[in-house]
Order: structure tokens, then sequence, then C-alpha cells
């Protein structure tokens, strides 16, 4: 295909196409319009000077009877550019003015009429008029009335100037749609081969943005946003199968070995009964890791979206907050609860509060208190540690945060620990899988939040922002009440 026939092909030559078509079609509406008002008011002026022009030579007639009005109707006639003038007898014979001869039986028509003349010294030649006639005493006839040939020429004008200026408007608009078809067509095309090479397989290519801020700068830029977050997806759907790869063939393996020792050494039930209960351990723990990346899965996927409601994080941050409480104790933790009422959030209440229980699990694993390890030691010495579950509104969002007095996260590895699977060095000897955080990020990104990290001075502190929603008094104590079979 010519690159001539692309530039006919494209949507905006066909779209300026369009609008030239309508728009000659208007002028051409326009200008006919244009001169039906001309002659409708050329005749409107005519009729004005013909009565005008009778009622003097009325004037006249009254005044000195038919002799004075041949006189006036000769000295009329005779100045330059006069309108029509004619007095005849009974049988139609010309006695003065500046016709020489009219279609039979006009003169038997009065009142206003268009009609054919001959003028004086015409030679034949036959013109168009608009004339009046009137019936005098005596059998005697009056007309007076104006060529229309200048109206005539003056519509032909008209008629030209529309056909010259259809003609350029599509000279025109015919190049000029060829000119911005072929800029559109040029940008189109650069865009076309940076997303074939692309497609090929260069995912790290982005389309060209001219800078002009356009429609299609807008769609570039989405268009741009878009294989921006395929591309995180596509390294963290590597990085999960990498990281999968890894860290599950530890616990596989372990599954296997006992499994193998059973067989190899087991000589009673107990034996067995034991080796099966380990078995049995090991893939709850690979159930549980599974279950994690299903759930950031369909977090990243949105889905869930269908079931969300208006509910008061508040009250899901104290749930959370009663559920951890007994293994917090057991740990040598206190866990205290901040939570303001009338948090009203859009989401997931389950999503939500499986993200606040993973924040919560993290602290009370790798939040030691004060800088004190999980040592016996420790323990011995009576360290009270402590992490703070806290939920208040900061402007037009709701924060929810986990705070602990551990060893906290290097600011470096802040980023990083958001990843799948991602474990420090520091608590790879501990139980964990690395999705806790990552489960909590996705939660976050699918309520149109996010979630921070931060030092707490000492420990870490995390943060799930969310944005919160405006009720009404009455509806905000409607989602507070408890359902009916609860108050009962």
């Amino acid at each position: 295909m010519t690159a001539l026939a692309r530039l006919f092909r494209t949507t905006v030559f066909k779209i300026s196409l369009a609008y030239l078509v309508i728009s000659a079609i208007g002028a051409g509406l326009v200008l006919d319009s244009v001169g039906d008002n001309v002659k409708m008011l050329i005749d409107q002026q005519t009729a004005q000077t013909v009565e005008a022009d009778i009622g003097g030579l009325s004037e006249q007639y009254a005044q000195g009877g038919i002799r004075r009005l041949v006189e006036s109707v000769e000295t009329r006639a005779q100045r330059p550019g006069a309108d029509l003038y004619l007095v005849t007898t009974a049988a139609g014979e010309p006695i003065a003015g500046n016709i020489a001869s009219l279609p039979p039986g006009v003169l038997e028509r009065p009142g206003l009429v268009e009609t054919t003349y001959e003028p004086a010294g015409g030679a034949g030649k036959q013109r168009r008029a608009m004339a009046r006639i009137f019936a005098l005493p005596g059998g005697f006839h009056l007309l007076v009335g104006h060529d229309l040939e200048e109206g005539d020429s003056l519509r032909h004008i008209l008629g030209h100037a529309l056909l010259t200026s259809l003609f350029w408007l599509v000279i025109i608009g015919t190049l000029g749609g060829l000119w911005v078809a072929r800029r559109v067509l040029n940008r189109v095309e650069a865009i076309n081969a940076n997303a074939r090479t692309i497609v090929a397989g260069d995912l790290t290519g982005r389309l060209p943005v001219a800078g002009t801020g356009d429609e299609l700068d807008r769609l570039v830029q989405n268009l741009n946003a878009m294989l921006d977050r395929i591309g995180e997806l596509m390294a963290g759907l590597k990085q999960v199968s990498d990281n999968i790869a890894h860290d599950l063939k530890t616990p596989l393996t372990r599954l296997r070995g006992r499994a193998e020792q059973a067989l190899q050494f087991g000589k009673t039930s107990e034996d067995y009964r034991g080796a099966l209960e380990k078995v049995i351990e090991e893939s709850d723990r690979l159930i549980q890791i599974f279950d994690a990346l299903l759930n950031i899965a369909r977090a990243e996927a949105g889905s869930g979206r269908e079931g969300m409601i208006d509910f008061d994080a508040g009250l899901v941050t104290r749930d959370v907050g009663e559920l951890y409480e007994p293994a917090a104790e057991e740990r040598g933790f206190a866990l205290n609860v901040d939570a303001e009422p009338n948090l009203i959030i859009h989401g997931s209440r389950e999503l939500i509060g499986q993200a606040i229980a993973n924040l919560v699990d993290n602290a009370l694993k790798y939040g030691g208190g004060d800088g004190l390890k999980e040592t016996k030691e420790a323990k011995e010495a009576g360290a009270k540690r402590s992490v703070l579950l806290s939920a208040h509104r900061n402007g037009a969002s709701v924060e929810i945060s986990v705070g602990d007095r551990g060893e906290g996260i290097a600011e470096a590895d802040r980023a990083r620990v958001l990843g799948r699977f991602v474990r420090l060095e520091n608590s790879r000897s501990r139980p964990g899988s690395g999705l806790g955080l990552s489960l909590a990020a996705a939660v976050a990104r699918l309520h149109n939040g996010a979630l921070r990290i931060e030092d707490n001075a000492p420990g870490l502190r995390v943060v799930i922002s969310l944005p919160a929603i405006a009720l009404s008094r009455e509806a905000a104590q409607q989602l507070l009440l408890p359902p009916p079979e609860a108050a009962a």
C-alpha cells in the first residue's frame, strides 16, 4: 500500500473529509439563504420605489390631467438610470415613456406584476421588470416599473461566489486533511514501531510521547503506565517463580527426608505416628504459603471488589487486637490498642483484618523489647516487650499502624521487604515465609491505599493508609449497631 493510500485510509482524513462535506453543505445553504433574502429585499425596495413614483405621478395627473401626466413621464423617462414609465391609449399605443413594447394582455392586469418588456431603442432585446399598472379615465393606462436585471446579476454573482468558495473549500480542506492525517499517521507509525518491539519481547521499551499534551499523548502515557505495571507484574512473577523454587525446595526436601527416615528407622506405631505428625506440620506450613500466595494474587488482580462494604476500620483494628492479645501475652509482649471510633472506609473487612493480623504477627515474631533479643536471659530479666496497634484519621485517610521496639529494618531494605519471599538475614532463623508484608501491601493497593514502613525510634512502624469516606452521623451509627441476633 502506497503512502498516499495510507493517508486516505486514516481515520483523521475520513473525519476531515466528513467535516469538509458538512461545511460545504452548510456554506451552500447559507449562501442560498443569503441569495433568497437579497432577492426578497430587492423586490421590497422595488415595490416601494414603484409606489413612491405612482404617488408622485398621481399628483401630477390630479393637477393637470393626462397632458400634465405625459409631460411628467417624459421628463422622468429621460433621466439617467430612470425607472420604467409608459402611458398608452386605450388601444395600447404608446404616448410617452421609455418602453417600446409589452407582451399582449399585460396592460389589462392591474396591480403589481412581473413581466418582460422591450426598452426604447433596445433593438428587440427583452428584459425583465416588476411593474404596476393603473387604468386612467378615458381608457388610458399608466405603467410604472423597475428593471430586475440588476437583481438577477447580483444573484448570478452570489452563485458564482458560492461555486468558487466551494471549490477552494474542497481544495484547501483536502490539502489540510492530508497534512493533518500525515502528522497523525507519523505519530501513529512511531507508536506502532515501538509497540512491535515490545511485542517482540523487549518489555523495557516504551511508546514515544510527543510532549504536546493532546489526547494521543494522554493515551500513550496511560499505555506506558500500563506497560510499567505489566513489567512490574512480570518481574514479580519471575521473582515468585525463583523464590518458590528456592524457598519451597527446603521444606519439601525436609518433608521427604522425614518420610524416608520413618520408613527406614521406624519400628513402632509411635515412631510412625510422630513422623506423620511432623509431615502434617510441614504440610500445613506449605499450605499456608500457598494460601498466602493465592491471596496476594487475588488482591493484585482486583478480586474481592464486588464484596466491598462500608465498615469501621477502628472496630476491625480492636477485634484483631483482642484476637492476638493471648498470643502476645504468651510471647511476653504488651499489645496496646489505640483505635479511634467512626473510621469508616469502603472495602473488604476480611482482607483488611487479615492484613492487620499479618502486621501484628510480624511484630510479635521480630519486634523485641527496646533492643533486647528474644533470648532466655532477656525473658529471665523480665523485659516486657511492647507492640502498639493504632488506627487514626489523618486528613482524608485512615491510617492503621503497628509499631514495635525491635531491631527494625534498614531504610535501604524497606522497599525490598515488600516483595514475595523476601527475608532479611537476621530473620532467616525464625519461622515465616516472607509473605506477610507482601500480602498487606497488595491489600492496601486493592483498596486504593498504600503501605509504608517507618522508623519507630527504636523499632519498626508499618502503616496502612486507606481512603476514608464521609458518612452522616445516622449512617455511621447504623454501621456500628450490632446485628439483630446479637442484640437479642
